[in-house]
């Protein structure tokens, strides 16, 4: 699944996407640690992978658009 990054604290290492849609989504350290970044910026195209529904759907990987997802590849 595809998402914009919109907003990251690098403190935390925890944020927001938006998919594509406009529906926001978080993601905690875990998340961002899983895709093997070191920074975000709002803005850039990201590939996530995402768990549960409603209220309580959450992201739990991140990365770059153009890195693979070993999960899925």
């Amino acid at each position: 699944m595809q998402a914009t990054a919109f907003t990251y604290d690098p403190a935390t290492r925890s944020g927001s996407v938006l998919l594509d849609d406009g529906t926001p989504l978080p993601f905690d350290a875990a998340a961002f640690d899983a895709g093997g970044l070191r920074l975000l910026r709002p803005g850039q195209r990201l590939r996530i992978r995402t768990e549960g529904t409603g209220v309580s759907r959450h992201v739990t990987f991140v990365t770059l658009q153009t890195f693979p997802d070993p999960v899925q590849d």
